[in-house]
């Protein structure tokens, strides 16, 4: 009677001493980035279903605010969560733009930022509480153009870049410095916006440029699109893109005429490179009856990861300087989408795979380590 008595008082002592850890999540969850959104926030729900606790027993809440894919929805999601609902730690947001506006919150109010997929280079400049778990643009556009130079044996390109999207500029831009190097030429360069639907003239200019093939670092609603139409005016040279397609919705829009592009992407579930990605997609597939995780929820899954770590390692400290202090001093995390190393301004060093997408799958190609 009296150990029970005991293990009783312990119990109940566990129970007061514990606490609950907030962690906000800022994505579009509607609107037209949704499909980037959801893939993350699939990511960070399993990743805390999973492991729901701290090491000394707190528990970890995630409270998501959807931004409809907009800046300002962005920043006031950053300003409500750091307010009203106290959190230690901020992930998202999805693209780049809007991932600036979190941050400017967040720096201001010295909370820790982790983005999962944003990889605008100059994204976290001057910036102390920002982090990434993804790699930069100048990474994959400078290991696609060497890829299509040297392995393809490609010679000559036109590039498709959003006038209106930081991503789809400075991804263009690594890309073509890197292509040029190589001994590439670009044909032309041909700008579209946003929103853009109708292409006739963009496919029309292809056919008649006739590259070897046509690089296209944008987002998947206009990339689908382009594909499309492209497909519809005759033109069958190679199209390729970044990790802006990297997404069923791209494949869903696009239909047969996606069939046989090719793109840079961070993760591979037929290709598991750490144990936890093996146990990750496992448990995903439990969960949701395919194996089929998308990059970007492999992504959400590391920033939740790799922003427990940091709280792990702050268990007597346990404020955002000392969280923000260990994200920054990440060092060879096994993640799920592979093994990640964070620098002192917040950038992470991971490898880029290159897919193709096949009978509307994606399949595995190659990995370039950085």
């Amino acid at each position: 009677m009296k150990k029970k008595l005991i293990l009783a008082s312990l119990f109940c002592a566990s129970a007061i001493y514990a606490a609950e850890v907030k962690i906000g999540v800022i994505l579009p969850l509607t609107g037209p980035l949704a499909a980037y959104g959801h893939d993350v926030y699939e990511g960070v729900k399993l990743a805390n279903t999973l492991s729901p606790n701290l090491k000394n027993g707190d528990s970890v809440k995630i409270i998501a605010i959807d931004t409809k894919g907009d800046k300002i929805e962005s920043a006031n999601a950053a300003t409500r969560l750091i307010s009203q609902d106290k959190v230690l730690g901020l992930i998202g947001e999805a693209v780049t733009p809007n991932t600036m506006q979190v941050l400017s919150i967040a720096e201001e109010r010295k909370i820790p930022v982790i983005a999962p997929v944003a990889s605008g280079d100059k994204l976290l400049d001057k910036k102390t509480y920002a982090s990434r778990v993804c790699f930069m643009d100048s990474f994959q556009g400078d290991k696609f153009a060497n890829y299509a130079y040297q392995t393809l044996n490609l010679k000559s390109v036109v590039v498709i870049v959003d006038q209106s999207n930081v991503y789809s500029l400075g991804l263009a831009r690594a890309f073509e410095k890197e292509f040029k190097q190589n001994g590439g030429k670009v044909l032309k360069k041909l700008t579209i916006s946003s929103g853009d639907k109708d292409f006739k003239a963009i496919v029309s200019q292809l056919k008649n440029i006739n590259p070897d093939f046509v690089y296209m670092p944008i987002y998947h609603p206009e990339a689908a699109l382009i594909a499309r139409q492209a497909k519809a005016v005759g033109f069958d040279k190679l199209l390729s893109a970044g990790d802006g397609v990297n997404n069923k919705t791209f494949i869903e829009l696009g239909g047969d005429a996606v069939n046989g592009v090719i793109f840079t992407d961070s993760f591979d579930y037929n290709n598991p490179p750490t144990k936890l990605s093996k146990d990750f997609i496992q448990a995903y597939e439990k969960n949701r009856g395919t194996k089929e995780l998308p990059a970007f929820s492999a992504m959400g899954a590391d920033a939740y990861y790799v922003m427990i770590n940091a709280m792990n390692e702050c268990q007597n400290n346990l404020t955002p300087e000392c969280i923000n202090d260990k994200i920054h001093s990440t060092l060879n995390f096994e993640g799920v989408g592979g093994v990640i190393s964070i620098d002192k301004n917040g950038n992470a060093s991971r490898s880029v795979v290159i897919k193709e997408i096949q009978e509307q799958k994606q399949v595995y190609k190659t990995i370039i380590n950085p």
